[in-house]
């Protein structure tokens, strides 16, 4: 696995550094915005992840995430934040980031998330995968109104495509509508989403549901339900054929 860590503070740089050469990766710092986004721009399909201090000199790390996500919309993104901006944990996950650790962190925890976001990005790989003998498209769920194929990663509504779901996005609409009306926990989806359990933050899904709502508005009705005080479901009963 490559990375490319985008994080000012050196010291830190050289701890994670010892982690990673652990883990046998290959690893490339950059320490300011500017930096990274010129190292990303020489060679945008070379990383397998992203680090991303959002506390950056030259170029902030939230300007820095919208330039990548202009030139890569699937390249795995973890931010680092402070433990106090809330604010900018959200916003960075709207912008395009897959997931956030909080500031100070532990190095496992840090090892654990890219671990599990790598894991996740190899499977969304997997999936993409088309049988070029097969002239016909196979969809994985089909509904009444709705569609999807994990082989072409495009899901449809009444007929009309969803677009611009990032990899996060299409797997979290893939998990709710394989099981349509069934309700899923914030800490389930988590666990099946982002492959992780215990150290995980329940934003990083109300983000996700957010943008998501957002895409599945611009072609029909809205068929991510909120079961207030459980969590989410699809349903696209309400839906009109077009």
């Amino acid at each position: 696995m490559r990375l490319l860590m985008i994080e000012d503070n050196k010291s830190v740089s050289e701890m994670m550094n010892m982690f990673f050469t652990k883990e046998e990766w290959q690893v490339s710092f950059a320490y300011d915005g500017n930096e990274a986004l010129d190292m990303f721009k020489a060679a945008p399909d070379s990383w397998d992840i992203i680090t991303l201090d959002l506390n950056l000199p030259g170029m902030d790390g939230m300007q820095v995430a919208q330039e990548i996500r202009k030139i890569s919309k699937t390249v795995p993104m973890i931010m680092l934040t402070a433990r106090d901006s809330e604010s900018n944990q959200v916003l960075g996950l709207e912008i395009g980031a897959d997931d956030y650790v909080t500031k100070p962190f532990s190095p496992m925890t840090l090892i654990a998330r890219i671990k599990a976001l790598h894991r996740r990005a190899e499977l969304g790989e997997a999936s993409n995968e088309t049988d070029n003998d097969n002239a016909e498209t196979d969809f994985d769920v089909v509904t009444d109104h709705f569609k999807l194929s994990t082989k072409t990663r495009e899901a449809y509504l009444a007929g009309k495509p969803i677009e611009g779901l990032t990899p996060k996005e299409f797997d979290l609409l893939h998990t709710l509508a394989k099981k349509p009306k069934q309700v899923f926990s914030r800490e389930q989806l988590l666990e099946l989403v982002w492959d992780y359990q215990y150290y995980g933050d329940e934003r990083t899904v109300d983000a996700h549901i957010k943008k998501l709502r957002q895409k599945i508005e611009k072609v029909g009705p809205q068929i991510i339900q909120t079961v207030w005080g459980v969590g989410y479901k699809f349903d696209d009963s309400d839906v009109t054929a077009q």
